[in-house]
């Protein structure tokens, strides 16, 4: 009985997404041996390579996926960047962002090396768990200060209504001015690595707790961050700027010491103590500080986040 041989299969080697231009590089229906490809099946945003007798062929590419979707997205990030541009020039062309900066070094120095009792030169323990004490309550007015215009100015002089003209969102409109605040507070937090250098120059071994000083500054970022969306939204209530910053101060004291002061209340003790102090930001705060990454300290921040931008979004859109 006499086999027959099998006629050769086309496989499908693999699919392979790139977003470069395949065409300019192998031509129209060419292939990597110069012959004529016997297939022309095509991919959406990637090219197809196909095995067929022991050869290899590559098939032109055509246009990225979700044209659309890539637009928007550009389209959402450059409106972002220009509010954001306007904000920071708002900041440092003025003495605000300069004043927020020298401020908070200044504070933060007269605190750790002047007083006598909080003088880490006296602690004898090459540590900042003063600085780290104290920052969040110099953070707690000096961020309402720095957001107290954002939006309150905005509806004072007139020119939220301009801004209503342009072709931007609320939402990028928020966004903006939420990102060049956090900017700010980067320069804010940046200088006091200084701090950091100090310590270990004077510690007697050299070595320091590098992993509970980097949880302790991304905590105190996150409060900062989590202090800037709740003076945003306080800002966009009022045209007003100091009713803001007594507004968003207030809410700001509340979510930091408020829910810790009400735990200690003799009536909770022993029952709900214990869950009202983990509403406050204290306690996740603390958390973070001791250098160790929790998901449910970062899910609680950036839920306050993204509540507070919310409102400010909803506020903003009925003005």
């Amino acid at each position: 009985m006499q086999s027959k041989a099998c006629a050769p299969v086309p496989i499908f080697f693999a699919l392979v997404r790139v977003f470069t231009n395949q065409q300019q590089k192998f031509g129209p229906r060419s292939n990597i041996f110069n012959e004529e490809a016997p297939y022309s099946h095509k991919t959406a945003g990637g090219v197809l390579l196909l095995l067929h007798a022991h050869k290899i062929f590559v098939i032109n590419s055509v246009e990225p996926p979700f044209p659309a979707v890539s637009l928007k997205l550009h389209q959402l990030y450059t409106s972002m960047i220009s509010i954001c541009r306007k904000e920071l020039s708002r900041f440092f062309s003025s003495l605000t962002g300069y004043i927020a900066i020298v401020l908070f070094l200044l504070l933060t120095g007269f605190f750790l090396f002047i007083l006598p009792d909080s003088n880490i030169l006296d602690n004898n323990y090459a540590t900042l768990d003063r600085f780290f004490e104290i920052a969040p309550w110099i953070l707690l007015f000096l961020v309402p200060a720095v957001c107290m215009h954002s939006l309150s100015d905005e509806f004072k002089t007139g020119t939220f209504e301009l801004l209503k003209t342009r072709p931007l969102s609320f939402r990028q409109i928020v966004l903006g001015k939420y990102a060049a605040i956090l900017i700010v507070l980067v320069f804010v937090i940046f200088p006091t690595l200084i701090y950091v250098i100090t310590i270990r120059s004077l510690s007697a071994t050299g070595n320091i707790d590098g992993g509970g000083i980097a949880g302790s500054y991304l905590g105190l970022f996150l409060l900062a961050a989590v202090f800037a969306a709740v003076s945003l939204c306080c800002s966009g209530f009022t045209n007003n700027a100091v009713v803001a910053f007594l507004i968003s101060g207030f809410v700001c004291l509340l979510l930091y010491f408020g829910f810790n002061a009400l735990s200690k209340v003799p009536v909770f003790a022993g029952g709900a103590d214990y869950y009202i102090e983990q509403a406050g930001i204290d306690f996740h705060y603390r958390s973070i500080s001791r250098g160790v990454l929790d998901t449910r300290d970062l899910i609680y921040f950036f839920s306050i986040i993204f509540l507070s931008l919310l409102i400010t979004v909803k506020n903003i859109s009925r003005k």
